[in-house]
């Protein structure tokens, strides 16, 4: 498992990345141009990501600059873009795929969500680039083996995330709470907040993957970093005590009535309002939402002075690390195998990466997944003590769902709405994932 990899990468060098992602809308930036077989010789590269304007306006502006440099800089070269909110570009990516007209360029997540477009020949590899002025050198160590299949790279990673739990220091004032580092303390939060009329913790479990990330961590404080790893790359099994006992610790949870009302029916967008909006103390998400929660202006000031983090607490009697962290490489950028302008959109991913690493951080608050001389930046301080955690980090999990095929990971999400719901036992949860990992194997 490449998960390995990041274990103490952070003492080498400081840096992550993170991302946002949701809105909706399709944006271009420019409409013009024709591709490589044109009259005129001029070409236009099809890129499609999914940063739209509304809920990702500094990684949009940042996208446009980018193009708009990479366009000045090569005439007769124009990006054409397709901006599409998360699932909608998950479902276009597939639907494209199926009839081998994938965009020149485009996002792509790591690993297992990979592997079925790797498997097809449908993503170019990336490792003359990569060769290339030192640009493989550039990357936070880990980071690129995450888009590796087989020796080869398919992917140029952007961003690194990890998810700690934010909170309301406000809210936690209020009922004489702080930040808990044991889980029972965190229990305690929980039942104070919730016996008080005030949702302890935001979840928009419609999306699966949020609950994911309790499971996960659950699962890391209970059994330790191998053992969800070991279920997924069959060397261990999902039917492991930790990993049923972690499931349990969700229906506790659940019965404790730890998330606001309806979570499992509301988005994780619809979820983060409710952070927002001050109805709910705890959110457990992506480091993606620190320029949020520092620098969008916005967000109100007050608010955004109230908003602190804590590492998942730890399980005493446990295989516990408190600097163990769920998270990982987010979105890369590909380069389609069938292309008719592969020379160009390889020279604009190859652009763009450098680019992105020079301007995020300084412009938007975004923290690239090449590595940052912190020191030569400006950040608030809630980046500062993210950053931090992320230097003392010990190891670092990627999402479950990422790790898993396809098929796998759907059952696995489902299998998340479905403990949440308190519609499955903890033993059956394990059982039919153990099942579909099983029949991946066959």
């Amino acid at each position: 498992m490449f998960k390995k990899a990041f274990t103490g990468l952070f003492a080498v060098a400081l840096a992550l990345g993170l991302t946002a992602c949701g809105g909706s809308g399709t944006d271009s930036s420019s409409e013009s141009g024709e591709n490589s077989g044109s009259s005129n010789g001029d070409v236009t590269i099809d890129f499609m990501h999914l940063w739209p304007t509304g809920s990702s306006a500094e990684q949009n502006r940042i996208v446009n600059d980018i193009i708009a440099q990479f366009e000045e800089e090569n005439p007769g070269v124009t990006v054409k873009q397709e901006v599409l909110q998360n699932e909608q570009y998950k479902n276009k990516l597939q639907v494209v795929s199926s009839s081998n007209q994938l965009p020149d360029v485009g996002m792509t997540w790591p690993a297992g969500f990979m592997d079925p477009y790797v498997k097809g020949n449908l993503f170019a590899p990336l490792d003359d680039i990569l060769a290339e002025d030192g640009l493989a050198e550039s990357f936070v160590a880990g980071t690129v083996e995450a888009y590796a299949k087989d020796d080869q790279s398919y992917g140029l990673p952007l961003e690194l995330n990890i998810a700690p739990v934010f909170y309301n220091k406000a809210i936690f004032e209020e009922h004489g709470l702080e930040a808990p580092e044991t889980y029972e303390e965190f229990l305690h939060v929980v039942e104070t907040l919730a016996s008080n009329g005030v949702a302890p913790i935001a979840l928009g479990n419609r999306d699966r993957w949020t609950g994911s990330l309790w499971y996960m961590y659950l699962a890391d404080r209970l059994g330790g970093q191998e053992a969800l790893n070991a279920a997924i790359d069959r060397s261990g099994s999902f039917e492991d005590p930790a990993l049923v006992d972690a499931a349990g610790e969700v229906s506790k949870l659940v019965e404790m009535n730890a998330f606001n009302r309806g979570f499992n029916g509301l988005s994780n967008e619809e979820a983060k309002a409710e952070f927002l909006n001050e109805n709910a103390a705890m959110y457990l998400i992506g480091s993606w939402e620190v320029p949020n929660f520092t620098m969008n202006e916005d967000i109100p000031q007050e608010f955004r002075d109230n908003v602190g983090f804590f590492k998942f607490p730890t399980i005493e009697g446990a295989e516990s690390d408190v600097n163990s962290w769920v998270g990982g490489p987010g979105v890369g950028l590909f380069v389609a195998e069938n292309s008719d302008v592969k020379d160009e959109a390889k020279a604009f991913v190859k652009y763009f990466v450098e680019q992105w690493g020079q301007q995020a951080v300084a412009d938007a608050g975004v923290i690239p997944a090449t590595q940052v001389n912190t020191d030569e930046v400006d950040l608030p301080d809630l980046f500062i003590e993210v950053l931090d955690e992320l230097n003392g980090a010990t190891n670092i999990t990627l999402f479950a769902d990422v790790q898993m095929s396809s098929g796998v990971a759907e059952t696995h999400l489902n299998m998340i709405q479905s403990l949440f719901g308190n519609e499955v036992s903890p033993e059956d949860f394990a059982k039919t994932h153990e099942e579909a990992l099983a029949a991946e194997e066959e």
